[in-house]
């Protein structure tokens, strides 16, 4: 099962994105309810791996299950 970013908490600082094997999580388009710019996993590519979890700086932005409510891409 692939991991998810919320898209309302993430804060845009993309260590994820260098740290992913498959370059799954890509930048989301316009601001989150933040402010923020913000990511998203691609779920079909995800290889649940967990490094984007262990990089993450922002808590509770990643979370080890799909949830495709509470990620989006725009």
């Amino acid at each position: 099962m692939a991991h998810s970013i919320l898209t309302d908490v993430c804060e845009g600082v993309a260590d994820c994105v260098d740290a992913c094997p498959v370059a799954c999580i890509k930048p989301g388009s316009g601001a989150n309810r933040k402010g923020t710019s913000f990511y998203w996993i691609e779920f079909d590519t995800c290889i649940d791996c967990g490094i984007c979890l262990q990089v993450c700086p922002v808590e509770g932005a990643i979370v080890p299950e799909e949830r495709p409510a509470e990620q989006r891409r725009s």
